[in-house]
Parts: C-alpha cells; sequence; structure tokens
C-alpha cells in the first residue's frame, strides 16, 4: 500500500527555497537534514523537511554558523536550546554595538566639517582611545563599544 504522504526529492526540496541540491547534501554531511527514506538509492523528504530547512535558513539568518545549528536541533531538550539561544542573543547584541559604533563612524566622517577626516579632532581623540586601549591590553586592543564611545563622534 503506497503512503498517502507526499514525498520530495532532493532536487524539489532544495528548489522551494531557491537552493542548489548540494546545500541541501551539505547540510546532510554536516548533521542538519536527514532524508526520511531512501528510494533506490535516491533521497525522499517528506513536508517535515520544509519546516526543517526554513528554521536551518533562519537561522543563518540570525548568524548562527551550520555547527550551532546542529547543536541547536540536537540538544538534549528546550533548556539546552535556551542556554545556546541567550549565548547566542549575547553574542548578535555585542556585534549589534559594535556595529552602531562603526556607523557612527562612518557617518561622522561623511558629515564632518574638517577638510580631511584625518584631521578631524572628534576622530583622532576616538582614535587616541582605540590605541590606548591596544596599548594597555597586553597586545590585545579593547573593542567594546563603551571603551571608546560613538557619543564622542557626535
Amino acid at each position: 500500500m503506497k503512503s498517502s504522504v507526499v514525498e520530495l526529492s532532493i532536487g524539489q526540496l532544495a528548489e522551494r527555497f531557491g537552493l542548489a541540491p548540494h546545500v541541501l547534501r551539505h547540510w546532510e554531511s554536516v548533521g542538519l537534514l536527514h532524508p526520511a527514506r531512501r528510494v533506490n538509492g535516491r533521497r525522499r523528504y517528506t513536508p517535515d523537511h520544509l519546516a526543517r530547512v526554513a528554521l536551518i535558513l533562519r537561522g543563518k539568518d540570525a548568524g548562527f554558523s551550520l555547527e550551532q545549528m546542529r547543536e541547536l536541533l540536537t540538544a538534549p531538550d528546550g533548556a539546552a536550546r535556551r542556554a545556546l539561544l541567550t549565548d547566542h542573543l549575547a553574542a548578535l547584541d555585542a556585534k549589534i554595538a559594535q556595529l552602531q559604533l562603526a556607523r557612527s563612524l562612518v557617518e561622522h566622517t561623511l558629515e564632518c566639517t574638517a577638510d580631511d577626516f584625518l584631521t578631524c579632532p572628534k576622530m583622532l581623540a576616538m582614535l587616541d582611545c582605540l590605541v590606548a586601549s591596544a596599548l594597555s591590553s597586553s597586545g590585545q586592543a579593547e573593542r567594546s563599544p563603551s571603551s571608546c564611545a560613538a557619543g564622542t563622534l557626535r
């Protein structure tokens, strides 16, 4: 008796998301995706796989690596997944703060009234702060936005 579940080939599943089939094969090789079964050696996927691919894509959009997605999806329970998500959220917040500082720097250079932004007193003060941070921390520059705040550029 034939199953009433609609099955998709790897090409059909990939096409639904605008992906090449080799992407799904790679995800399979890293443990993110597993076909429901194989028929004559060909992978067969169910509608549940559509949600899995969508979740992987959204995770990538949220900055998760494939390894992080695998850890998240194979975590033993909701509490373990929450812990991984909490860590990732903290990393995203740090990255957003860093990007806001970078945006502020570029915005200032575009709006700066100095003839050349390399001679702008505000820009030079911010660069001096970054250099001082780099010199004071055993060869590793402190790159947090709070150490040389974007507010010094306004």
